[in-house]
């Protein structure tokens, strides 16, 4: 776990709110898995196009922050077909988390 990365990624209020929506997706989210079969498993994802409905800023900077948050290892992704759902990494939140407590 880089640290460093993880901190770049928070350090932006609209990569902050999204971490905070996919805590509680049911709740900050339209119902998901309209576009897949009952066999797909997205437990806990959210669809890029929800999120980018939700922050209301362009396709590209969306991805770009989802891209980021995932190489920080603060989401982790799931494709099918043309769609990505995004989740929280509940391990590495709790790392980051345990980090904060113990060492700093």
């Amino acid at each position: 776990m880089k640290h460093i990365d993880i901190f770049k990624a928070l350090s932006n209020e609209t990569r902050l709110n999204i971490l905070k929506w996919l805590k509680e997706p049911e709740k900050n989210f339209p119902k998901q898995q309209a576009h897949l079969s009952k066999e797909a498993s997205i437990k806990g994802g959210v669809c890029v196009g929800d999120i980018q409905d939700k922050v209301n800023l362009s396709q590209s900077t969306v991805s770009h922050y989802l891209s980021l948050m995932q190489k920080a290892g603060l989401l982790e992704a799931v494709r099918y077909g043309q769609w990505t759902y995004y989740r929280r990494n509940e391990e590495t939140i709790k790392k980051v988390a345990e980090f904060l407590e113990k060492d700093m």
